[in-house]
């Protein structure tokens, strides 16, 4: 990947993106994420290169710009988070296109996004609570932002909420899942028992 062309095309690849040029210069042409208008990546010529632009996991940060001396601190960006990628031709195609998808990934990041996934783990027959899906989502201090989310499920079918109860093993209210006694209905036929609205968590949680 050698050319601004290749690195747009590739950015536009993922879901949900759309390019612009903000700056009324035909030379930053950048690839955001439609809906919260952020830019994942910024494509510029500067010193006879095609330069990008990336955010960066600071975990990572030094480790691509020790591994390649065309990653270097981002220009005219926060040099904690953006690393530039300088298109000269040493750095593996699988390797840039790496750094572009973590971009994107880090962008589009948000804590519904990782209570969704974490939800998605829950094996069959188990249950977990508010608690424990905060702290696999990344900050245990946000239960109720965990209830919120799983009362706006977007996709019930693959993320099934109703495996999710409270500290205690108490199910939700009936607003939750569609009526009084659909949580229980759901968990009794993932083999989940149910008594006087409670789960045992010794025995189901996991």
């Amino acid at each position: 990947m050698q050319t601004r062309e290749e690195a747009l095309a590739y950015g536009l690849s993922f879901p949900g993106t759309y390019q612009e040029a903000p700056f009324h210069d035909a030379n930053w042409q950048l690839v955001r994420v439609k809906g919260s208008k952020k830019a994942f990546l910024w494509t510029y010529e500067k010193d006879g290169y095609m330069n990008l632009n990336v955010k960066t996991d600071p975990q990572w940060r030094d480790f691509w710009r020790n591994a390649y001396t065309a990653v270097i601190p981002a220009y005219h960006q926060n040099k904690e988070h953006w690393n530039t990628i300088i298109l000269d031709g040493t750095i593996p195609e699988n390797e840039i296109k790496r750094m572009i998808a973590e971009s994107y990934d880090l962008v589009t990041d948000s804590p519904s996004k990782r209570i969704y996934e974490a939800v998605k783990k829950i094996p069959k027959g188990h249950v977990t609570t508010y608690g424990q899906i905060a702290e696999l989502a990344g900050d245990r201090k946000m239960a109720r932002a965990v209830g919120n989310a799983l009362h706006k499920n977007p996709d019930p079918e693959h993320i099934p909420c109703f495996r999710v109860v409270n500290a205690k093993g108490e199910l939700s209210g009936a607003f939750a899942f569609g009526g009084a006694r659909e949580q229980e209905r759901l968990l009794l036929e993932d083999g989940v028992e149910v008594v006087k609205g409670r789960v045992n968590l010794d025995k189901y949680g996991i």
